[in-house]
Order: structure tokens, then sequence, then C-alpha cells
């Protein structure tokens, strides 16, 4: 038995796992189109795109509103449907000279992130909505406990609480965060949490991928 198409360490959803003379096919089974519901949050970036990782940039977010934000999501969602070139995270399992990119990251060594073409067939946005730091915190501690492995857990658990409880002597646990809703038709290797950094880098605005979803592999479709 296999599987086909691996997961981020705190995505979620559909996965094929192969079995008998399906094994021999895994190559097809990889190249098989990908869906998926995520989540945006505006106001950090970190090193690996998503709230497992540490935090790079941060801007909160008390000159923009919920309509101008939604106006400047639409406005650029045009930039990343159809073909397009993708660099590959640094911390991800992409070999460069033998060595997985996140070995070069976790080192602190510079290596240049290789580029490939994915395709976005639609990249559909729904709603923005907010979260108060207090819920996110909340929200980072219950998932990233469950992470297994070494994923630097209990450092990016301690970077998350001292940036949300304290700023300058400012706790910022009374504010809140805006969140975007979307739904993405991908090609095999297209890392969603690169296309939420790389719609925050668009806008201007730090911005990771907060939750990823996979609902569909080609013709198999997560049941509800």
């Amino acid at each position: 038995m296999t599987y086909a198409g691996r997961l981020d360490p705190l995505a979620s959803g559909l996965l094929l796992v192969l079995a008998g003379d399906a094994v021999k096919e895994k190559e097809k089974y990889l190249k098989l189109s990908k869906e998926y519901k995520f989540s945006v949050l505006f106001g950090f970036t970190t090193d690996t795109y998503d709230i497992l990782g540490k935090i790079q940039h941060s801007n909160i977010l008390t000159n923009i509103g919920m309509k101008e934000l939604e106006k400047k999501i639409k406005q650029n969602l045009k930039f990343f449907t159809g073909k397009f070139m993708q660099s590959y995270p640094m911390y991800s399992s992409r070999t460069v000279k033998g060595k997985p990119l996140f070995a070069y990251a976790r080192a602190g060594k510079f290596v240049e992130s290789p580029k490939h073409e994915v395709e976005v067939k639609s990249l559909k946005f729904f709603c923005i909505k907010k979260i108060s730091a207090r819920k996110f915190l909340e929200n980072i501690e219950r998932r990233v406990v469950k992470v297994k492995g070494d994923f630097r857990q209990k450092e990016i658990l301690k970077i998350w609480r001292q940036k949300l409880k304290s700023q300058q002597g400012e706790s910022l646990l009374e504010r809140k965060f805006f969140i975007a809703d979307f739904n993405i038709k991908c090609s095999s290797g297209t890392y969603v949490r690169g296309i939420a950094h790389s719609l925050g880098q668009k806008l201007n605005i730090p911005a990771l991928a907060f939750s990823i979803k996979r609902t569909k592999i080609g013709k198999w479709e997560q049941s509800e």
C-alpha cells in the first residue's frame, strides 16, 4: 500500500490510499488535479506561509476596512488563475542538490528555490470575516500541538504567544484580524499556502494560509 499526494502538516481533507495493482500506477494518481477550500489570514507572514512557521513580518491592519480589503482581493484574483510559474516554499520537501529545501531553511543556508509551472483553473473568493487575536491564539494552540514529528512546535507556539500577548507593551489579544475564505481548483503540485503568501504580496499586506482542506482529487470527492 501507499498514498498518492501528501498533505501539509496542518492541512486536512482527502488523501488517496493505493493498494494492490494501483500502487504500480502511483504517478498517474499523483498527477490528478486537486480542489481545496482554504482561508487566508491577513496581518502576518511566516517562513512556512502558514501558522506553523516563524513570524517574519506583521502589520496590524488598522487603516483598511473589510469592504476595501474585499475590493482589493477581487481586483487581484486574476493574477492567480491560468498557468504561471510558482516557486517552491522553502519549507517543503522539494530537493535541491540532494537535500530537501527545508533542510537548507533550518540551517539558515541560502539556496535559490526552483520554480515549476502550475495551473489554477478557478479561484473563487467567498467572504471576509473577523477573528479576535484571542480566538486566533486558541486556534493555533489547539492545532499545532496535534502535529506529529519535528516541526519546531514548541518554538512556534512560544513565538505566537509572545507576539499576540505583547507588542511593545501592548496586548493584541483584543484586536481582530481579517480572514478570507476561498475555493481553488488547481493542477497537481500547486502550493495553496504559496498562493496565500503571494496574494498578500500582491496586496502589499502580510498574509498566510490559516487553514487548508483538500476536498477533491480527480474524480474522487470528500463527502460532507
